[in-house]
């Protein structure tokens, strides 16, 4: 949901009591845009004498704690700010302040910077972790070695608009080490994304340990090499053999770094399409006796799993166990996109699995896939999502959809009051050229560069007001066939995420496209120090 409604009854009423001004007279650099700031006489100063308290006690202190004193150690040489349990705020502080009474979403804060100290408030610990990102903001994004640093007295409200705001990332066609995942994690939560969709199984690619099927990892985690140049046409390879994947251990402990930066990792499952690693590792699960082998190509592959094999339905559920015992989420991604039909259509099992259940075709066959995955899910307190095929044929009722191919499906899909992320592949692909392809790094092609994502509204204006409320937010795709390096993704990811992140926290009235790049102009001081390799296409206009 957004919260279009909860700001109409109580946030405005509340920015009204308070006297928040317009946040066009915002003077700070923060991105996202804040929702309200006001810009008040005089500074607080932060020094090493400096502490902050916080009125409770849980590893949420110590989360909330550490983003401050991480920042202040790289960007200030600073040493780590004493932290402790306070009730009330001191004089000279920093004081993180939870009041579960306080009428705002858990994602939202305030922040009242003035020469007595810095109070910031918040409803849940997401709040104040957003809030600490906001204060990172306000100083000074030049890393320096500083004895004291100054922020300007302000008063800001902020929360976001919509709950989804996500960033993917395909670590099947080129796999990146599990040091770079949490890095990524990191930049998201700097930009208060909230939503790592982790795409973990594809043709080319099975990378997460299955403890029941060890030969997921054992063959189908290996290629034998991958198609170079442009163009799925190429007939060139590199003759390098390719593989990687995570153990549960990593897994767990990539989720957990998540959490302490409040990010939600939404794990991905190919099925029934994109399983040719799969397949290659048990060949039982195709329509076929194959043979299979893991994908050296990129594209749409018409060997998919078999619809009509109980076994396969046992293979998903045993896979999906272990996945739910990693992943917290409430939402699992079952895939479900570009499932050619042909073999289905020449499968007797399948043949028969479609005259046994009365369903009238193939895509009705996916549907009855789609909705046996749906409702183990469900039967294990969990909920599925998929890409927007899986609406062909009928949508299991919990089932939400990620829309890819336009925003055609998401639409659907909230015209039949199922919740829905907006991805289209024309705003939020960020495989795409953001440039001249002759000054950039090969990609799979397209173009979507900064302004264009910006520019991107995730609510169609064809939806009621009561349709709208099932767009969740919108996520930006990183699919890595023309990404071999962290280095590349970071390129293709950043400064675009940026942009994203604005579009899925403020309300469409207010972003400023010229506004914006004068922010970023100070946050990418930022990448600088963190060493994000950044594309300034935008930026050397």
């Amino acid at each position: 949901m957004n919260y279009i409604k909860f700001m109409a009854l109580t946030i405005l009423a509340s920015l009204s009591l308070f006297g928040f001004t317009s946040s066009e007279e915002i003077e700070i650099n923060i991105i996202p845009k804040p929702v309200s700031v006001k810009i008040n006489q005089g500074h607080f100063l932060i020094d090493q004498k400096t502490k902050i308290f916080y009125n409770f006690e849980s590893d949420h202190s110590t989360n909330i704690t550490s983003a401050i004193n991480n920042h202040l150690i790289k960007f200030f040489s600073f040493e780590p700010l004493q932290h402790s349990f306070l009730r009330e705020p001191k004089k000279g502080s920093i004081f993180l302040k939870l009041n579960r009474a306080l009428k705002m979403p858990k994602e939202g804060y305030r922040i009242e910077i003035s020469k007595r100290g810095v109070t910031i408030e918040a409803s849940a610990p997401n709040g104040l972790f957003y809030g600490v990102q906001t204060l990172i903001q306000m100083m000074p994004a030049d890393a320096e070695k500083l004895n004291e640093i100054k922020l300007q007295s302000v008063q800001i409200v902020d929360f976001p608009r919509f709950d989804w705001r996500g960033l993917h990332l395909d670590v099947c066609r080129h796999f990146m080490p599990k040091e770079f995942i949490l890095k990524y994690i990191d930049y998201m939560s700097m930009h208060k994304l909230n939503t790592f969709h982790f795409h973990l199984t594809e043709d080319q690619g099975w990378r997460i340990e299955i403890k029941k099927y060890p030969l997921l990892t054992e063959v189908g985690s290996k290629r034998e090499e991958t198609l170079i140049g442009s163009g799925r046409s190429s007939k060139q390879y590199d003759g390098v053999p390719h593989s990687g994947f995570y153990t549960q251990e990593d897994i767990k402990e990539i989720v957990e770094y998540a959490s302490k930066r409040y990010v939600n990792v939404v794990p991905e499952i190919e099925m029934p399409g994109h399983a040719l690693a799969a397949l290659a590792s048990y060949p039982h699960l195709g329509c076929t006796s194959g043979p299979y082998k893991v994908a050296t190509r990129w594209g749409v592959f018409d060997d998919v799993m078999c619809a009509g094999k109980e076994s396969t339905f046992e293979f998903i559920e045993g896979v999906l166990e272990e996945v739910l015992a990693l992943f917290p989420s409430e939402y699992i991604h079952i895939g479900g996109d570009e499932c050619p039909k042909t073999k289905w259509v020449e499968c007797p099992l399948c043949q028969k699995r479609i005259e046994q259940e009365g369903l009238k075709d193939e895509h009705e066959l996916q549907s009855y896939f789609i909705q046996r995955a749906g409702k183990f899910l469900n039967s294990k307190g969990r909920k599925l999502i998929g890409w927007d095929e899986i609406l062909e044929g009928g949508l299991a009722p919990n089932a939400a959809v990620m829309s890819w191919r336009g925003v055609d499906g998401g639409i659907a899909a909230a015209k039949q009051s199922h919740f829905v992320v907006m991805t289209p592949g024309s705003h939020c692909y960020f495989d795409h050229y953001q440039s001249d392809p002759q000054t950039q790094p090969l990609a799979i092609g397209g173009f979507t560069p900064l302004e264009k994502i910006y520019s991107y509204e995730p609510v169609p204006e064809t939806l009621s007001q009561d349709e709208a409320r099932f767009i969740m937010g919108a996520q930006g795709n990183v699919w890595t066939e023309y990404m071999k390096t962290t280095e590349h993704v970071e390129f293709m990811v950043y400064p675009r995420a940026a942009a994203l992140s604005e579009v899925v926290w403020s309300e469409k009235g207010e972003r400023d496209y010229t506004e914006f790049l004068k922010r970023l102009g100070e946050q990418v001081k930022r990448y600088d120090v963190y060493g994000i390799n950044y594309s300034k296409a935008a930026l050397d206009k």
